[in-house]
């Protein structure tokens, strides 16, 4: 056998031993865990309930954005014009402020139209009629693009404005409100993930301080680091693994409590909106961040306890 090909062999079989020890690190990590299952659940459910706190307010925050409608909608800019304004006046006002800049789009209710949404919504049909005309202007809906406070005031200044109705103080206090609450969810992440990071780091330090002779032994025999640190930081990502999972069941047990009386709540204001939950990416994305979390967590305790109990020469 030429050089080459010994040392193509040595090669598979270096990468052979390395999967093999990988694999055994991680069964048997696993088998650690069920051999200790109350301490395991609670390690879990410990680290679940920290994941579940920041995802619940924020899948919160995602469904009030969703309820509150649509941000663009938000923006309308409600111009009745004057009741003497003739319709022909109004579809030219719509086509001159569609050409602005600052002018998304524009849409023309007119007087007619106006009437017979309101006969629909009040069921005042019989005492409508009753009426010698139709009292109700024309109106434009206009969509703002940028500066909105410029557009409002050019809107107020026109000759055929009546009334000028617009929620953007509404709207920058929601607006406010969200901000708010997703800095909020930020630093509730960052606080409870360093909570679950202690959680899994202390459950693996006793777990390292069972098998403290054992390690001595492996470390005077000349094992290295890496590989007596990975079946601990295997361990450390099954806890990190089940506790994601976990967290999304009681995510979706809690929505599902809340679905009926949310449901009822909403139909007061005649409303469609229900519950929205993590779409399969966002649920693959907690499980693999609490992975990460369990693995880190796990990494940074096994190191430094290896950084201490080092054998050193004499």
């Amino acid at each position: 056998m030429s050089d080459l090909e010994n040392t193509r062999v040595r090669r598979r079989s270096g990468a052979g031993i390395w999967l093999d020890q990988h694999l055994y690190s991680f069964v048997s990590s696993l088998g650690r865990a069920v051999r200790r299952p109350w301490a395991t659940l609670l390690t879990i459910g410990v680290m679940a309930v920290a994941f579940v706190l920041p995802l619940g307010l924020w899948l919160a925050l995602q469904n009030v954005g969703h309820f509150a409608g649509d941000v663009q909608q938000s923006r309308e800019i409600d111009l009745f014009l004057a009741p003497e304004t003739p319709v022909a006046r109004a579809q030219a006002l719509a086509e001159e402020l569609r050409a602005r800049a600052d002018v998304a789009s524009v849409a023309v209710r007119t007087p007619e139209e106006g009437l017979a949404e309101f006969r629909e919504r009040s069921g005042l049909s019989a005492s409508l009629d009753l009426l010698d005309g139709n009292p109700l202007p024309s109106l434009l809906v206009v969509v703002p693009e940028g500066d909105e406070a410029r557009l409002v005031a050019a809107l107020e200044a026109l000759p055929e404005t009546d009334l000028l109705q617009h929620d953007a103080a509404w709207r920058e206090r929601l607006a406010g409100w969200m901000g708010f609450g997703k800095r909020l969810v930020w630093v509730l992440a960052a606080l409870f993930g360093l909570g679950a990071l202690l959680v899994v780091g202390n459950t693996v330090r006793l777990d390292i301080q069972s098998r403290r002779e054992e390690i001595g032994v492996l470390q005077l025999l000349g094992a290295s680091d890496g590989f007596i640190r990975r079946p601990f930081v295997y361990l450390g990502a099954w806890y990190g693994l089940a506790a994601g999972a976990l967290a999304l069941g009681l995510l979706t047990l809690a929505a599902w409590a809340l679905q009926a009386p949310l449901a009822a709540l909403v139909r007061s204001y005649g409303s469609p909106f229900s519950l929205v939950g993590l779409d399969p990416l966002g649920a693959t994305a907690v499980v693999a961040a609490a992975t990460v979390i369990g693995w880190v967590g796990a990494w940074l305790v096994t190191g430094h306890f290896l950084r201490q109990t080092r054998p050193t020469e004499t």
